[in-house]
């Protein structure tokens, strides 16, 4: 089962009156695992990784690296598997070789994300809504913390058709530092 949900990175630098703003939002879709569980652990898991190799750019690079990760995750299921026609890890180059897709009904890795215009807000069947938001710094500062909110279950405006009204009135369960919410959302109580 699909858990739908859109994810918009931003510049918290802005106040948050003009965070509606499109040009400093990039925004994606993900057609499943968009529960906070998910997500969150992706997201920590993506802020490690920009940390490590300082290779964090802003609200647009981290959308793009996330869907990145998130696709190369996704990818496993159809390395190796012992299929005839399965992708050998040893040539990664056979991903772009349809013929070697001709036995997935649908190879999930090539589905499941969108790039979205913020100024659509969202399609109306997502579960969950998260900004993440990122400091404007200089990217051979100190690595810095980002925040996130993270919408309750359905917990904004849904209904068939685009709607920024979503982000404005939904029902945050969380806002602060990702840490913070990957300890109260995601880790096991000690």
């Amino acid at each position: 089962m699909s858990t739908r949900s859109q994810l918009r990175f931003i510049q918290r630098s802005e106040p948050a009156d003009e965070q509606s703003e499109t040009d400093r939002i990039a925004q994606i879709y993900r057609h499943s695992d968009g529960y906070p569980d998910s997500v969150l652990r992706d997201l920590v898991q993506l802020k490690q990784l920009l940390d490590e190799t300082r290779t964090e750019r802003g609200p647009a690079y981290a959308a793009a690296q996330f869907l990145f990760l998130d696709t190369l995750s996704a990818m496993t299921l159809y390395v190796d598997e012992g299929r005839d026609r399965s992708i050998h890890a040893d040539h990664p180059s056979d991903l772009l070789d349809p013929d070697n897709m001709e036995h997935l009904d649908q190879p999930m890795f090539l589905l499941g994300h969108g790039v979205e215009n913020p100024a659509d807000g969202i399609h109306g069947d997502e579960e969950y809504l998260y900004v993440v938001e990122l400091p404007t710094r200089n990217p051979f500062e100190d690595p810095s913390e980002w925040t996130v909110k993270v919408s309750g279950h359905s917990a904004f405006p849904r209904w068939d058709g685009p709607t920024e009204e979503a982000f404005e009135r939904a029902s945050w369960q969380f806002h602060g530092p990702l840490e913070h919410a990957f300890e109260k959302i995601v880790a096991e109580p000690a």
